[in-house]
């Protein structure tokens, strides 16, 4: 893949941040009384590889204006080595606009993790491109790749607007493209037909394409097998169809990728990954890893394929940096891997968790 040269950002991505609360120990969050605050949003997580291992990076957002919570997520993103910029809104009294809320637990044994959304007011939902100058964004800064997920695409009518306006301008300025379609069913109730139609432009643009065979189907209305039961090798097979199908139908698409995920409780997952990348498949075949809270696995895995693109190397690398990234956003209490070096990485993909001194 040709990557743009002398850019002020190696990625940037637009978003909706939020902040995430989580129980203490592991707990339930109906039976909790003490919890962790953090800021969060599933773009943000993604980029952070990168901002950690060195590499500009930039998310387009909003703010309320004089939020404590927007001061809190603004020193987040810097302590994490993210640019940002986002205009900042009135918050219109105690009843207008808000940061988003994310209240989650992490599950422990057979107890699976619960996630419970409140984006009631959220700021992001009014995205626009005319609160942004695209152009020197694009044209006199410059960006090698930019980031879309279906998150945010899918929203609002406005923030499905924006993404579609930075997938084109990215592509008339030789931006590389990723889209995670990250279909969330309540998001799309009663726009399908408005969204079918956005989701498929802005994979006709996209150079890389990240999603399991429900994404493929449900936001992009590709026919393909349905997968049922637990068995990794079936999911493989269906996915591998499923790709053969969207190669057909996006051209322009020179990467597709997906995890592979086999939970035999929620502290321990069998963890695998598929790319197919310009005709050639790269797998890797599902490891046990260890699980100390999996939400942003998916982000951990787009972040270190994005990372191990933008550093040129070989695409059996990619799957392996994402596969490990991956790997270690479970470790961690936040929903992002933020790892330390590259070579924290590639210990985790080689299994070696001897101390380091």
């Amino acid at each position: 893949m040709i990557l743009k040269q002398n850019c002020k950002y190696a990625l940037l991505t637009p978003t909706s941040m939020g902040v995430r609360i989580t129980p203490s120990d592991r707990q339930p969050v109906h039976s909790s009384d003490i919890f962790k605050l953090q800021a969060t949003s599933a773009e943000s997580n993604v980029v952070t590889v990168s901002s950690s291992l060195g590499l500009p990076v930039k998310i387009l957002t909003r703010f309320v204006k004089g939020s404590p919570i927007a001061r809190f997520i603004k020193d987040n993103l810097a302590s994490r080595h993210i640019d940002f910029e986002g205009v900042e809104i009135e918050q219109g009294g105690p009843w207008g606009h808000r940061h988003q809320f994310n209240i989650a637990d992490s599950g422990f044994g057979n107890r699976g993790p619960r996630v419970h959304n409140d984006r009631a007011g959220e700021v992001g939902l009014g995205l626009s491109v005319e609160e942004f100058d695209l152009e020197r964004i694009f044209i006199k800064e410059g960006v090698q790749c930019v980031h879309l997920s279906g998150l945010i695409a899918a929203l609002s009518p406005e923030t499905s607007n924006f993404c579609l306006e930075i997938a084109r301008i990215a592509k008339k300025n030789g931006t590389l493209i990723s889209f995670d379609l990250n279909h969330r069913a309540s998001f799309w109730t009663g726009r399908e037909e408005e969204l079918h139609k956005a989701f498929a432009e802005i994979a006709e643009l996209s150079d890389i394409l990240v999603g399991n065979e429900e994404d493929f189907q449900l936001c992009l209305n590709l026919k393909g097998p349905e997968v049922g039961g637990k068995d990794i090798s079936e999911k493989l097979d269906s996915f591998k169809i499923m790709i053969e199908n969207a190669k057909k139908r996006f051209q322009n698409t020179s990467v597709f990728a997906t995890t592979l995920r086999e939970v035999v409780n929620a502290n321990c997952h069998l963890w695998g990954a598929v790319i197919c990348a310009e005709n050639k498949w790269h797998i890797v075949e599902p490891r046990e890893i260890n699980v100390l809270d999996r939400i942003g696995g998916g982000d951990g895995f787009v972040g270190g394929l994005l990372y191990a693109l933008l550093k040129n190397w070989p695409a059996e690398k990619w799957i392996q940096f994402g596969w490990a990234c991956g790997a270690l956003a479970a470790t961690m209490l936040t929903d992002y891997a933020q790892p330390a070096d590259e070579e924290q990485v590639w210990s985790i993909w080689e299994g070696n968790a001897r101390v380091r001194r």
